[in-house]
């Protein structure tokens, strides 16, 4: 059963998946991806055996949640009404009061009616994205939720950094890395919280790509293509993508930027 991604996410490589996925073959073991998001890579591959990977311990809660019960978030959802002070209602809920299906509905919805996708937090660790406007789309349908649950059984969760998940990696695997975009001249908004990319996480970043090759892991990186991106060329196949990205958030916002896809191997030739 397929499954569309469920969530919106900062940085989503959703316009990117038609090239991406020529690097995956159907020899490969297992799908790992350590900077999960939305997922949107994994969704449109469907692979059979997979590891998703997130520093964001309320999305992997949230999969989690689904994977495993699947009707009872469901149920907690439809209890949340529509609109601006709805929204705001929800956001102030005290998440050490919600049973755990109930936490992960909360945060389906804030997703959904949130600014521009965002996640990010106050230095209390609390969740301060303003309300989206009336553009961000329904809530996911139960049919919706039931494909998503039926995609993640089986699927491995990690909560973790980045180096532990692909410390798990094994010959065989394809890895698939996009992480939040350090770009020294200027903020994005895809740097939507605290865990964005230090320079150190860009170091071991290429350290790790490094050790891939050496363990015989296949990989995929996708980045801005801006100087810290560029970086991770050296040595590696590339190819520099366009995309329009809605920046602000706005559809009148939009602009297109370019994206580099590092990988050890070349990609299937469609």
């Amino acid at each position: 059963m397929a499954a569309r991604p469920l969530l919106r996410w900062a940085g989503s490589k959703r316009q990117l998946v038609g090239v991406l996925r020529t690097y995956w073959r159907a020899d490969h073991r297992r799908y790992v991806e350590p900077f999960a998001g939305s997922a949107c890579l994994f969704f449109a591959i469907s692979p059979t055996n997979a590891i998703l990977g997130d520093l964001n311990g309320e999305l992997i809660a949230t999969y989690e949640q689904i994977r495993d019960d699947v009707e009872t978030v469901r149920d907690e959802l439809a209890t949340f009404g529509i609109g601006k002070d709805e929204y705001y209602r929800v956001r102030e809920m005290p998440l050490e009061s919600l049973s755990p299906a109930r936490r992960a509905a909360r945060f389906i919805y804030l997703n959904r009616y949130c600014f521009n996708g965002l996640y990010r937090t106050n230095q209390l660790g609390k969740y301060n994205v303003p309300f989206g406007g009336k553009k961000t789309g329904s809530l996911p349908s139960p049919e919706h939720l039931r494909a998503v649950a039926h995609r993640l059984s089986g699927v491995t969760l990690v909560n973790s950094d980045f180096g532990e998940v692909l410390d798990r990696t094994i010959p065989g695997d394809f890895v698939y890395m996009d992480p939040p975009y350090r770009v020294s001249s200027r903020r994005t908004f895809r740097e939507y919280d605290a865990s964005a990319f230090s320079a150190n996480d860009l170091t071991r970043l290429r350290e790790w790509m490094d050790r891939l090759t050496s363990r015989g892991v296949e990989f995929v990186v996708s980045y801005a293509a801006c100087p810290e991106g560029r970086s991770l060329e050296a040595g590696y196949q590339s190819e520099v993508v366009s995309v329009r990205r809605n920046i602000a958030g706005f559809a009148g916002d939009r602009r297109i930027t370019d994206e580099v896809i590092v990988s050890n191997y070349r990609a299937i030739v469609q």
